[in-house]
């Protein structure tokens, strides 16, 4: 069977193309190119807070847990045939991953003062992404560990649709054309993820409070996210899986914990103050929604 690969005319369109329907030259590397954004909350065999902290206990047994189901998701890929893979580490300081033991297929970015932050690397280049790892977002009950970029955060909306990490990587991939193939994490993420994303998706754990989980044996994970992948590129190869899209312009409402920090915000020309905790601004477009998402929340502080 030839080997497919996909393309894009214009933002937001996938078209089959070359990857679709032409024969690969004998010897060539072609294939799909894939973008991993791992985060740790949602890595099969973390189920405290502790576990995602360099400080805490166990947590240099949930780098090894997020390094194998990188690992893991990787060896699916290539499983299939030639591909190239880009892992962006979006994790807290973004220097979790045990990069010298992963795949030597790969390329991994590291380190946190990225503009881009965990979708660093990411452009219209790339036929899929993958979010492995990921937890809910701010406020939810149900959720294990759920935040939206840091705890300061309560609250986060693209054109009025209530968002956490996923929703806005989502987002910006969306405005390139790529689609979210493949997502993980708890119960709570997954459930999320099926209200806005057209991915396949793999529970690694389920949620049982805030800050406790009720897990899987890391392998019986690792063994259903081989199999996702498998299917998410069948689905990628065939074109019926959609990226997201919120459009354009894009209206960011970000909700705070401190009236404090809204008010240092206005001090970014045309950010306004929706109320006390709550502070909006109309970006062009998803690429400049996203660095300012990520300037608000992690580069200015109270």
């Amino acid at each position: 069977m030839p080997r497919r690969r996909s393309c894009r005319r214009g933002r937001g369109q996938l078209v089959l193309c070359a990857w679709l329907l032409a024969p690969v030259a004998a010897g060539a590397q072609e294939g799909p190119k894939l973008f991993i954004s791992v985060d740790m909350e949602g890595i099969g065999g973390v189920g405290t807070g502790a576990m995602t902290s360099s400080s805490g206990k166990d947590y240099g047994t949930a780098r090894r847990l997020m390094t194998d189901e990188i690992n893991a998701v990787v060896a699916a890929i290539f499983a299939r045939g030639p591909a190239q893979v880009v892992v962006n580490d979006s994790h807290g300081d973004h220097q979790n991953v045990l990069h010298t033991e992963l795949d030597p297929r790969v390329t991994y970015i590291q380190g946190a003062i990225k503009p881009l932050g965990m979708v660093q690397g990411l452009d219209a280049s790339f036929d899929g992404a993958m979010f492995i790892g990921y937890h809910a977002r701010a406020g939810d009950p149900n959720g294990f560990l759920a935040h939206t970029g840091t705890g300061s955060v309560k609250g986060l909306w693209l054109n009025d649709h209530e968002v956490g990490e996923a929703g806005m990587n989502a987002a910006f991939a969306g405005m390139h054309g790529v689609p979210v193939i493949l997502v993980s994490g708890d119960s709570a993420f997954v459930a999320e993820a099926h209200g806005f994303l057209d991915a396949e998706a793999v529970v690694t754990k389920t949620a049982v409070t805030p800050s406790a989980a009720r897990l899987e044996h890391p392998e019986r994970v690792r063994a259903k996210l081989g199999a996702a992948v498998g299917t998410a590129l069948d689905r990628l190869a065939r074109g019926d899986i959609r990226a997201w899209s919120v459009g354009a312009p894009v209206r960011i409402r970000m909700r705070f914990d401190s009236t404090t920090h809204v008010e240092i915000l206005q001090s970014i020309p045309g950010m306004s103050k929706e109320d006390g905790f709550t502070a909006a601004y109309t970006a062009r477009d998803a690429d400049q929604a996203y660095r300012l998402i990520r300037l608000m929340y992690r580069f200015v502080q109270e």
